[in-house]
Parts: structure tokens; C-alpha cells; sequence
């Protein structure tokens, strides 16, 4: 029998994936206006001379350009509020938009300062964001955006939320609006070729187990599940392939298409516990977001086991087309034993105290996993069963 479809889906209104094609971001950026107001992170940006390129060609195609936050870390409610601040005293005028550069701190705090350009009914960020503010909303057009990730990994060039840290109170927040979408993104797998070992797993990592667990979602959609089955055996081939040749033009092509379709997926589709969890561990024991999700993904991939069978066998199934698994339960465990052995492969940690996380932060741990993300799950998780995972996993 047929099953009834209703469902609605976001994406960026344009993508632009090529390697090198970040030289067209001046005539991009001149379809949105004629200032750019730039967000940008690693100093390597720099050190490259990617800004300075950047600018450039701005600056032909007629475009200015004013640089108001730079970002390493996640970012947190001082780092948005005080970019805010500068952007408002400019003060803004007509044709203004904001470029991000940069991996996904980067371009959440540059989604941030769009959206809250516009907006300013509330005091700080804190007001606009999910459970802890005044549950104020983004009801104006943001800025228009373009997003130019230089990582692969959190596909927020595509996503509709940017994820706001505080550690005074602790917690780990989306400001999140349909309208928080970029307009452009202009993905370049080419600047992802410096990145660091760590931030290649832990951004692979974090990638694949939002194509997993969007897949997964009791809120997953027919887009995004297409979305998933095309482009995680990519992302499982080309990680590993990469730790060994970091350089591999193919494998980095690979891994920056499947984090933007990442993004779309999750935008649309949720996510589940694993990247619960791992907000949690990020506010209360600063474990990097990418490294937390890959922690957590084999252990939420067994905690779902009895309910995801028949998906976690076609997610097998597309990864591995000729696998020998004789039926879905065969093939559902593979799938997981596949996943725990790429993780062991990239060398993810396999216990929290390896990252720091002591018995004292479990009931911190259990109540800051609950958000958006965990009521994605597939299934229920109670707190009591959630703090034995967490407890086994020590």
C-alpha cells in the first residue's frame, strides 16, 4: 500500500561546488549586493592568502568589503552579540550582505550576524535561542548570505540554525530560522586541502553521522534520505583515503559534497543521539563537536538497533551493493560493525574518560543532551537509560 507524502524542503537557492571555483566569489557576491560584510576564521585563511584573494575579487567585480568578526572557536553568545554590535554601528545600508568563510563555526556565527542584523527586538542572541532565552524569533528578513566552507564536516553552509555556546550558564543553543538558509554557497574542496589530520577525521566524522542519523530521524524525509543512501558510501570510502593521502583531490571532492549534503539533510530531516549527546560534551567537558559525534555514533547506532533495522540494512546496502549479509537483520548488524571499524580506523577515541569526561558530569551530561537533536532520536532514550549508557561508556 501506498503511503501518504506531505513534507516541505529547504536548500540554499544556489549551489556552486567545484574545485577552484572560489575565484568566482566576486561576481557571486555582486548578484547579492555591493558590501560584503565578512566573517572568516582560521588564521591559515590569512597565512594563505585566501582573504587576500577573496578581496580581490570583490573588489573587480565592485564589491566592498568590511570585515567585522573573526572566529577559531565554536562560537559563543559574546562572540555573536559583540559582531552584531560593529555590524549595526556601521550602520547598515541597502545592498548589504554577509560572506562567511571558514569551517562551521565560522559560518554559523556569520549566519548569526545575518539573521540578527535585521533583527534587533531583543538584547542579545540569548533571547532568540531554543529553551534558554525570551523565545523571541527571527521575524524579519535576514541579510542575504553566501557561505564558503574551507572544512568538510558540519554542512552548516546548507543548514537553517547556528549553534551558540555558553559556559556561563552552560549550554550549547541553535538560533534557527527557515530564513537562516544562505542564499549562495560556493563550495571549494580545494580549501579544504591544509586542514589538519584531526580536523579531517573529526569534520569527516561529524558528516557522516549526520547523513546517519538524519537518515534515521523519526522526522526523516524522502529528499534527504535519497540524499543519504548517494552520498554516505562516498564519505565512508573517502576518509580513510584521505589519512593516507591527505592530498587526494578525488577523496577531499568527496568529502566536501557529502558535508553540504549533510546539511541539507539535517536541515530538513533532524538528527538523533549521538549529535545530542554530543552538545553535552562540548558545553561540559569542551570535547571538539566532531570528535564528540564520532564518539557517540557506534553507541547510538546500538541503542537504536531493535527499531532501525530495516535502515540501518539499506544503508549497509548502499555502501556495499555485492555485501554478503543474507538478510536485513545480517545486513543491519553489518552496517553497524562497519561503522564502529571506521571509527576505530580513524582513530576515535572509545571511551569518555579518554576525553576527559569524569562519573561527576553524567547528570550534566543526560540533561544538556536534550534538545532538537535527541527528539530526533528513532526512538525514546530515558534519562535513567541514557545516564547507564553514558555510564558504560566511562
Amino acid at each position: 500500500m501506498l503511503a501518504p507524502v506531505n513534507y516541505t524542503h529547504l536548500s540554499p537557492q544556489r549551489i556552486v561546488f567545484g574545485w577552484g571555483r572560489r575565484r568566482e566569489v566576486g561576481s557571486l557576491a555582486s548578484s547579492l549586493g555591493r558590501r560584503a560584510l565578512v566573517v572568516f576564521g582560521s588564521r591559515t585563511l590569512v597565512e594563505r592568502g585566501v582573504v587576500d584573494e577573496l578581496a580581490r575579487s570583490l573588489t573587480a567585480s565592485g564589491v566592498e568589503s568590511e570585515l567585522v568578526a573573526t572566529i577559531r572557536q565554536e562560537p559563543e553568545v559574546a562572540d555573536v552579540d559583540a559582531a552584531v554590535a560593529r555590524v549595526r554601528a556601521l550602520p547598515l545600508r541597502e545592498g548589504d550582505f554577509v560572506l562567511g568563510l571558514g569551517g562551521g563555526s565560522a559560518i554559523d556565527l556569520a549566519k548569526a550576524v545575518a539573521a540578527l542584523a535585521t533583527n534587533d527586538h531583543g538584547d542579545s542572541v540569548v533571547d532568540f535561542l531554543e529553551g534558554v532565552g525570551r523565545g523571541l524569533t527571527i521575524d524579519r528578513a535576514p541579510l542575504a548570505m553566501i557561505a564558503m566552507p574551507t572544512t568538510a564536516g558540519t554542512g552548516s553552509e546548507a543548514t537553517k540554525n547556528a549553534v551558540i555556546s555558553s559556559y556561563d550558564p552552560k549550554f550549547k543553543k541553535s538560533l534557527r530560522s527557515d530564513a537562516m538558509v544562505p542564499r549562495i554557497v560556493l563550495a571549494d574542496p580545494e580549501l579544504t586541502t591544509t586542514c589538519p589530520r584531526d580536523v579531517t577525521v573529526h569534520c569527516g566524522m561529524d558528516a557522516i553521522t549526520q547523513l546517519v542519523e538524519s537518515y534515521l530521524s523519526r522526522r526523516a524525509q524522502p529528499i534527504p534520505r535519497a540524499i543519504a543512501l548517494q552520498s554516505l558510501p562516498a564519505a565512508v570510502e573517502a576518509l580513510p583515503r584521505l589519512l593516507d593521502d591527505p592530498t587526494s583531490r578525488p577523496a577531499r571532492e568527496a568529502m566536501a559534497h557529502a558535508a553540504l549534503m549533510s546539511g541539507m539533510a539535517l536541515a530538513n530531516s533532524g538528527l538523533g543521539m549521538a549529535h545530542g549527546v554530543a552538545a553535552a560534551l562540548g558545553v561540559h567537558a569542551r570535547v571538539p563537536h566532531g570528535l564528540a559525534c564520532s564518539v557517540m555514533l557506534p553507541v547510538a547506532l546500538r541503542t537504536n538497533r531493535n527499531v532501525c533495522q530495516a535502515q540501518y540494512a539499506e544503508l549497509e546496502r548502499a555502501v556495499d551493493p555485492r555485501g554478503r549479509a543474507s538478510d536485513a537483520a545480517a545486513a543491519a548488524d553489518a552496517f553497524v560493525a562497519r561503522i564502529a571499524a571506521l571509527c576505530e580506523r580513524v582513530g576515535v577515541a572509545r571511551s569518555l574518560s579518554a576525553l576527559g569526561v569524569s562519573p561527576e558530569q553524567l547528570d550534566d551530561l543526560v540533561c544538556g543532551s536534550r534538545g532538537n537533536s535527541m527528539d530526533g532520536n528513532p526512538r525514546d532514550v530515558s534519562d535513567a537509560e541514557l545516564r547507564g549508557v553514558l555510564e558504560a561508556m566511562l
